[in-house]
């Protein structure tokens, strides 16, 4: 790998240095600290009020300030004061010890490296698409107002996600916009010497040169690569064009990027994180290159080095359904990694397909990423409860003859950094009733106090918060328009679309068929009445992208298009275009209701609605994803039976029926049944146990928490003690997992003994372990759970050795266990799994004997 470093700075010639005053403001719009910390926005606005409020970037408004007014404003004392004052008050956070320090002083994990393919930060960083870069974003934003030492890893794309317009038949065109780096609030990553940090990455037959900038997260930093590099051909500067753009070549090379060039540019910063944290697939890679590195400090050859450096890599799996997984071709794989495979890894390419496919002898069969992060991290999660679920039934098929329960996928379900999507209003709620710093600890707490907010004051939030969505939701409209020419007529009717006191429901999301967007189209006679009935009206205000391959999404657009078109709703039904982070948080924190309506299993988590909950929305939802584990009767409205049906056309049909008879007999009523002052007093009520029973539960905060606390810390703890001695104990593991491949064959179970005696069943089996150390095992009694519950999982213990053993079984001995008998003996069995200090079983050994 090279490193070079190139003296010229991008972004040199918009920093007026001579203008006295201009660092500090300067710090304040490169930390996207403030896109959810609104304390500076009457800095930017004072500077340019217009295009602070169309653009919501820092660093654009800092920019684009001629040197004159930009000396004006810093000549105020009062301005300059203000922007002392959060200077200062940034520094005072950033030195205080936060939840890690006070709760974690003496732990080993000084680093998480958290790799994505995306991060939705801010608008003015336009580097997501949605769901996946939204954890991301909040995630990274988590661990940073808590100070846990994450550093997000990422890929900095020249157009980004596809931007959006509906033209006058209703039909969604892509655009791709140029992202100007100087545009950016990002800095080009320099070395020591000052110089930009760039780094060789070595594909077939030429290098690839890879920019780094960082990005400023509060505490946290983000690191990203771009090819976009004089030094690269055009094809190649290219590789970070656009994300989930082009085919599967271009793909696979935005992978490699993001894991080999990513880890190497940790080394080369000095960063040295004990655990890396996979957001989904795509960054799978990592896990080779962080091996290559081991390999190179300590002389341990691949195997040893994955042993060990497998314990602090956890893979988190947002897929749930196997089509979503990341697959290459074979041939493609080794014309980028046949070198990589055999001359750094000094391993057979085979063996490196190996680690992508299930039956690594099935020539034909793609290499998947996820089987990749799997055989090459320490623990997998899903993304909910649910999803854990759906997760262990899809990666069963690596485990074989492990019962589907013990596949081995957790969960830590996602959450929202609910500060970013809450409204000014709400926020000084929730400040009055619970503190500035109520995220930051017991879930219980904010609880607590947003039970004693009174109904009126809940309410007016509520209205006051709908009113700015249908004002916003207007402008927007007016806008959107405006640039296909709409009459003039037409703009000026959106003056009257919507009414800030009608019920707003709220869809927005990706326009794909298993998340069914047109489930209230099933009989658009009956919506319609739904929604214009003078005596109770609703509104539906739609946003959503379909990608630009998917025809099926862009058609039912299409068909939402028609009906506000055709129908005489129109001012009761309006699609915004350009789905992007500004307008999400717009509707999130306008909305009455949130309608979600995907094919159960296929939402893994959906954070969408999550973030209406600490604005006081409330959710109408299938039961899948968070919604599954969160619903209750008190809190909002399920679609659904818990229960699976693919995608049964019947079954929609069933469901659209319901969605409409909860909207017309228990949503509409209880939000138009009024006391005497006004108020929906049960719809407030619902508001109130949705917000302090589901906004802490479903923070960011909890998650990052979780994820330190089950993750991180124990990764960290076993990848320190796999790597110590030059890696000795990860080759310690690999010897014993040659034992067992060598001497598994003849290992066996005899005879089988069961007495009851009272109200306990003993069972004693007869076990031959021929030349295995029985040090290497562990012998128990197995029962399937019941009602869902945990499986029974007994260890037996050696009771006496067996003499005058005869055949080919080799030693033996006899094992014993007890467990009560409030089940029939019939239900056990016995069985023999690999153990091993700190290895993670059947995840990093698959073995299994059953007696039966």
């Amino acid at each position: 790998m090279a490193v070079r470093g190139m003296r010229d700075n991008p972004l040199s010639s918009f920093w007026p240095v001579d203008v006295e005053g201009f660092e500090p403001l300067a710090e304040l719009a490169l930390d996207m600290r403030w896109s959810w910390n609104h304390a500076a926005d009457e800095v930017w606005r004072q500077l340019n009020p217009a295009l602070w409020e169309l653009s919501h970037n820092h660093w654009v408004v800092l920019q684009t300030i001629s040197q004159a007014r930009l000396k004006q404003v810093l000549a105020d004392p009062a301005f300059r004061a203000r922007v002392d004052s959060l200077v200062q008050a940034r520094q005072a956070e950033a030195e205080a010890p936060a939840w890690f320090q006070r709760n974690h002083p003496q732990t080993a994990l000084t680093h998480v490296a958290y790799f994505s393919m995306e991060f939705m930060l801010s608008e003015s960083l336009p580097i997501y698409s949605g769901g996946l870069g939204n954890v991301a974003g909040d995630q990274l934003k988590a661990a940073g107002d808590l100070g846990v030492p994450v550093v997000g890893v990422g890929l900095l794309y020249q157009q980004g996600y596809f931007r959006q317009v509906i033209d006058k038949d209703g039909t969604q065109q892509a655009l791709f916009p140029y992202n100007d780096p100087n545009q950016l609030p990002i800095t080009p990553l320099r070395d020591a010497k000052g110089d930009w940090l760039r780094l060789e990455v070595m594909l077939p037959g030429y290098s690839v040169w890879l920019r780094a900038w960082q990005v400023r997260v509060g505490r946290a930093r983000l690191y990203l690569l771009d090819s976009n590099d004089v030094a690269n051909p055009p094809i190649h500067r290219g590789i970070t064009s656009e994300l989930y753009g082009g085919g599967p070549e271009l793909r696979l090379k935005q992978e490699l990027a993001l894991g080999l060039g990513g880890w190497r540019l940790l080394h080369v910063l000095g960063i040295r994180p004990q655990v890396c944290h996979l957001n989904e697939g795509h960054a799978a890679f990592a896990v080779l290159e962080r091996a290559h590195t081991f390999m190179d400090e300590t002389g341990q050859p691949f195997n040893v080095a994955l042993a060990v450096t497998r314990a602090g890599n956890l893979f988190t799996t947002h897929t749930a359904v196997p089509a979503g997984f990341d697959r290459f071709d074979p041939a493609l794989i080794e014309q980028y990694l046949g070198y990589y495979a055999e001359k750094r890894l000094g391993i057979p390419f085979r063996d490196l397909l190996a680690l992508g496919r299930q039956n690594p002898d099935d020539a034909s069969e793609p290499f998947n990423m996820a089987y990749l992060a799997i055989r090459g991290s320490g623990a997998v999660n899903g993304v909910s409860r649910l999803h854990g679920q759906v997760s262990r039934r899809l990666f069963e098929s690596l485990f074989p003859r492990w019962p589907e329960q013990e596949v081995p996928v957790g969960h830590v379900t996602n959450g929202v950094h609910v500060p970013s999507w809450t409204s000014a209003a709400a926020d000084d709620l929730w400040s009055r009733a619970c503190g500035k710093d109520r995220w930051m600890g017991a879930p219980d707490a904010p609880e607590q106090d947003i039970q004693r907010m009174d109904d009126a004051g809940l309410w007016r939030m509520r209205s006051a918060a709908r009113k700015a969505l249908v004002d916003y939701s207007r402008e927007r409209l007016s806008i959107q328009l405006a640039s296909f020419n709409a009459p003039a007529a037409e703009i000026e009717a959106v003056k009257h679309t919507l009414d800030p006191n009608a019920l707003t429901l709220g869809f927005a999301r990706r326009f794909a068929t298993y998340k069914r967007p047109n489930l209230l189209l099933h009989d658009p006679q009956r919506l319609l009445r739904i929604l214009t009935d003078p005596q109770r009206p609703a509104q539906l205000i739609i946003a959503g992208k379909a990608h630009p391959a998917d025809q099926a999404g862009k058609a039912m657009i299409q068909e939402w298009m028609r009906f506000i078109r055709q129908y005489e709703g129109r001012s009761h039904v309006i699609f915004l275009s350009d789905y992007d982070m500004l307008l999400t948080e717009k509707l999130v924190q306008g909305v009455d209701v949130w309608v979600n309506t995907p094919r159960r299993p296929w939402e893994a988590s959906g954070t969408s609605g999550m973030k209406v909950l600490v604005n006081g929305g409330i959710n109408l939802s299938e039961l899948d994803g968070w919604w599954a584990e969160s619903y209750t009767p008190e809190v909002g409205w399920a679609l659904g039976d818990g229960q699976e049906h693919g995608d049964d056309l019947a079954w929609d049909a069933a469901e659209a029926e319901a969605l409409y008879e909860l909207l017309e007999r228990e949503v509409k009523p209880e939000f138009y049944t009024r006391d005497a002052q006004g108020i929906p007093t049960a719809w407030v009520a619902r508001m109130r146990e949705s917000m302090a029973h589901l906004t802490p539960r479903f923070s960011a905060d909890r998650t990052v928490r979780e994820y330190t606390e089950q993750h991180y810390l124990a990764a960290a703890q076993e990848y320190c003690t796999r790597s110590a001695d030059k890696g000795a104990p990860g080759r310690r593991i690999v010897d014993w997992r040659h034992a067992l491949q060598m001497m598994w064959a003849p290992v066996r179970f005899g005879d089988v003994s069961v007495e009851t005696d009272g109200e306990q069943i003993t069972f004693e089996v007869q076990v031959y372990l021929g030349e295995l150390d029985p040090q290497a095992v562990q012998v128990e009694l197995y029962a399937n759970g019941l009602d869902g519950g945990a499986p029974v999982r007994q260890p037996m213990v050696f009771a006496r050795a067996m003499t005058g053993v005869v055949g080919s079984g080799g030693a033996g001995g006899v094992y014993r266990a007890s467990v009560p008998a409030n089940r029939p003996a019939d239900d056990y069995t016995a069985r023999i799994i690999p153990q091993h200090p700190g290895v993670a079983v059947p995840l990093e050994e698959q073995h299994i004997l059953w007696q039966r």
